[in-house]
């Protein structure tokens, strides 16, 4: 296999220094956040520009732009960096306790509340130089999955909206209605016809909204009346508190978040599909032993949830 000139004569230091002068456009604060001397970036932003012949960064009054090819480049540099990572992070056996690196999950605010915490306590007692990182995931984010799992360790979401990616079932959970617990115009049970005509919280209130059950009801010919989108589920009982509307939120989360917020729940009045939370990864992490390690840690913090129904 013919060598890569053009990289064995780059010195990939400057990969870092770019994708930090890229981030904060701001030679000082990149030295900062470096830790090195403000010359050493200067003189790296300088050799940047001699390799790209662009300029890179554009004074625009008292502030610096991305020019558009920094622009293009700023996109590169988090999944370079990621596998560069990946490259010299490898290795043939594990010592958890022995690891100095970052695990990135891209998940929603339930996933991050319900399983978070268990997944953190284990990570600290088993590899205490680890660190987690639960990143707030988006619709673009899940409909784009692949690109996501570049620079992330993994994307805890349902299944069903992911395809053509390595996957592992963590635990089932079920969808319930919440209304406010002094709301007196719903009973012991809610009722389809209730359901129509009250107001709703709802997630994104799009097709990657991860509410299987207000897709249902448009399939039995309800349209929910939408009053809030939102773009997490925590948010949604504190809404609901207080007000006629109702909600459909998982039950774990619903459980851990009625007593704080003055919400009732309820059993949805129709069939709901069962929510089944997933792991999902890069395929180039599946033979990597300190993915695989942490894969098996997503596992046993799962088993220790406590039953749902």
């Amino acid at each position: 296999m013919a060598v890569d000139r053009m990289l064995a004569n780059l010195d990939l230091n400057l990969l870092v220094t770019l994708d930090a002068l890229l981030r904060e456009r701001n030679v000082t604060r990149s030295a900062e956040l470096l830790g090195i001397s403000q010359p050493a970036v200067s003189g790296a932003l300088s050799r940047l520009r001699r390799h790209f012949g662009d300029p890179l960064l554009v004074r625009v009054g008292n502030r610096y732009d991305l020019t558009p090819l920094a622009s293009r480049v700023a996109t590169l540099t988090g999944p370079a960096l990621a596998g560069v990572r990946r490259v010299f992070d490898s290795t043939t056996e594990v010592d958890p306790s022995e690891l100095d690196r970052e695990f990135t999950l891209v998940t929603s605010d339930y996933a991050a509340a319900i399983l978070g915490p268990i997944l953190a306590r284990m990570l600290a007692e088993r590899a205490p130089g680890a660190r987690l990182r639960l990143q707030q995931t988006t619709p673009t984010a899940v409909d784009h999955a692949a690109d996501t799992l570049r620079t992330a360790d993994g994307l805890i979401i349902p299944y069903g909206f992911v395809t053509g990616l390595p996957h592992l079932d963590l635990y089932e959970d079920r969808w319930v209605c919440i209304v406010s617990a002094d709301n007196s115009q719903v009973g012991e049970s809610l009722s389809l016809v209730q359901l129509k005509h009250m107001p709703w919280v709802v997630l994104f209130d799009r097709p990657t909204a991860f509410a299987p059950a207000v897709r249902q009801l448009r399939m039995l010919g309800i349209e929910a009346r939408v009053e809030v989108v939102v773009d997490g589920f925590m948010q949604m009982p504190f809404l609901v508190a207080g007000t006629g509307r109702v909600a459909v939120i998982q039950e774990r989360l619903a459980t851990l978040l009625a007593p704080i917020a003055g919400v009732r729940i309820m059993e949805c009045p129709f069939d709901v599909v069962t929510l089944n939370e997933s792991f999902w990864w890069n395929p180039m992490n599946t033979n990597d032993p300190v993915h695989a390690w942490f894969r098996q840690l997503m596992i046993e913090a799962a088993d220790l949830l406590w039953p749902s129904f």
